[in-house]
């Protein structure tokens, strides 16, 4: 693995189409390309707002629904835990083949089920608007790994000491203080590994993307996330030198992304 970030760190000081020419050093030419790429400012842009827009239903649904699945009245837990989970099982591309068809402006389901309720007299076609588009890609991404994060929350929150959850009921605490002021703050280290790990994921975002948009990003480059470019620079316009520099600018994003999210949601807590 060593070896391997180090050619990629030497490469990007290189420009070499992949010919079997070796490869001409350039110094910081790449570099400097880099910070005036106003498409790859426009990809990390897409990135963050597909996963803003993902993490946020994500975390609130799986953590609601961890809540009220850890409740011992609950019938039919583990029946509700794999139909919620099942999604993440199956692989990313093939769900967005899947919503492909869906969301196809002129035989999908989608257009289909709209026209017929009389919502909608004409098909949209979703992958052509910016909003919808984007919309699209976080709402795959939710759906496929909410119940992952649901059942991560479930084990931090069957990890809370029974004793702490009676005497809060003791001392005439409801559900809702018991839950902002005990299980919140203890599940704190639960919520820092799925935070990090989504960021992780969201930053290093390709299969949806792509298979949605058969590589291109449309429309207006509006869901060209940054491993998309990096994937187009170097593998479909063969310039790996470039590509390599646009692979170190998005292993420093996403140190530097994980970094402050680390900072800030392991901040002391009230009970250390």
């Amino acid at each position: 693995m060593y070896f391997f970030v180090v050619k990629i760190y030497k490469l990007s000081f290189t420009k070499w189409q992949g010919s079997i020419v070796r490869p001409q050093f350039i110094g910081l030419q790449n570099y400097q390309r880099i910070i005036h790429d106003t498409m790859f400012f426009q990809s990390i842009k897409n990135t963050a707002i597909m996963w803003i827009i993902n993490i946020i239903p994500q975390i609130v649904v799986a953590l609601f629904l961890a809540v009220i699945l850890n409740e011992r009245k609950i019938k039919g837990k583990g029946i509700l835990r794999s139909v919620y989970y099942l999604p993440n099982l199956v692989t990313m591309a093939s769900v967005s083949v899947l919503f492909s068809f869906i969301l196809d402006w002129k035989t999908g389901s989608l257009n289909r089920i709209l026209q017929a309720a009389h919502i909608i007299n004409q098909p949209i076609n979703w992958l052509q608007d910016i909003t919808a588009a984007r919309g699209a890609v976080a709402f795959i991404n939710w759906w496929m790994w909410f119940g992952y994060s649901m059942i991560i929350f479930m084990a931090g929150i069957k990890a809370i000491p029974d004793e702490l959850n009676e005497a809060a009921i003791v001392d005439g605490a409801n559900k809702w203080q018991t839950f902002k002021n005990i299980t919140l703050p203890l599940i704190r280290p639960t919520m820092l590994y799925i935070m990090i790990t989504s960021l992780i994921g969201g930053m290093a975002m390709f299969d949806v993307p792509y298979v949605l948009t058969n590589g291109e990003g449309a429309p207006q480059n509006s869901i060209l996330t940054m491993v998309m470019y990096l994937y187009n620079t170097a593998f479909k316009n063969r310039y790996f030198g470039y590509g390599a520099t646009v692979g170190v600018a998005l292993f420093i994003l996403m140190s530097i992304a994980v970094s402050v999210a680390y900072k800030f949601i392991n901040r002391k807590s009230l009970y250390d």
